[in-house]
């Protein structure tokens, strides 16, 4: 219908915008919104929302490799990791019910959250960032976030960014470039195990996945001139609201 198909190029504009801005797909919050209000399961909501993810991710990861680059060893490092294990963990997602992992990953999501906001303030952007471990290790979180994308169909820039940020000291802008390199490849496996399980609504994701196309390159303009600090504090805010929306989303639903 018009007006839904309005709705959904409305909704896929925002996520893209979203997306641009903090490096991430946008699934957090279209994810819930496909099941209260479109009433979908839970699987076919996460397959439906990489529709639109998939084209969002790989714009903002050119657009910010363009304006942060990382080192071309340690992204495809990350990324094969993420791909390798979104590939188990979607599997697994595909057949199994995630409402307790869901649960156990919104707590984890709030204690990132918390932790990022009673923290120091982080480096100024154009300083040195402060080596807080050893860089070698960095591809590891790709394991992370590729099990929250395969397992959630969300989440892997959400957790990878806080730990490129905090655990291995880079700057805000730069840690969302290093967890493209992770979602993006990543999110393109979980779409097509998802697809290949039948759980993609793809009339509803095209829509979505139009309206982010003209929207991503401008949240990643705005994330370029935003102070470090503020940038930094707007998505330990947008992490909390998002678990704290995943932890009441069931209670809502009952």
């Amino acid at each position: 219908m018009p007006a839904e198909l309005a709705l959904m190029l409305g909704l896929g504009a925002a996520m893209g915008f979203l997306g641009g801005l903090f490096g991430i797909g946008g699934g957090v919050i279209v994810i819930p919104l496909l099941v209260l209000g479109f009433g979908m399961e839970q699987p076919l909501a996460q397959g439906t929302a990489l529709v639109m993810m998939v084209p969002n991710l790989l714009i903002a990861w050119l657009r910010y490799s363009q304006r942060y680059p990382v080192p071309a060893k340690t992204a495809l490092q990350i990324g094969v990791l993420a791909c390798a294990t979104t590939w188990l963990m979607a599997h697994f997602a595909t057949r199994l019910p995630a409402q307790w992992m869901g649960t156990v990953f919104s707590l984890f999501l709030l204690g990132l959250s918390v932790r990022m906001l009673t923290t120091s303030k982080a480096p100024l952007e154009g300083s040195s960032p402060k080596k807080q471990r050893d860089q070698r290790w960095m591809p590891l979180v790709g394991v992370i976030g590729g099990g929250s994308m395969g397992l959630l169909g969300v989440g892997g820039g959400l957790v990878a960014t806080p730990i490129f940020n905090s655990w291995f000291g880079q700057r805000q802008t730069v840690s969302q470039s290093l967890s493209l390199a992770l979602v993006a490849p990543s999110s393109i496996i979980a779409l097509l195990t998802y697809s290949h399980a039948g759980r993609v609504d793809w009339a509803m994701g095209l829509p979505l996945a139009a309206g982010g196309l003209f929207t991503v390159s401008l949240g990643v303009t705005v994330a370029h001139r935003l102070p470090e600090q503020k940038m930094r504090t707007a998505f330990a805010w947008m992490v909390f609201c998002t678990a704290t929306w995943m932890l009441a989303k069931p209670w809502l639903m009952h």
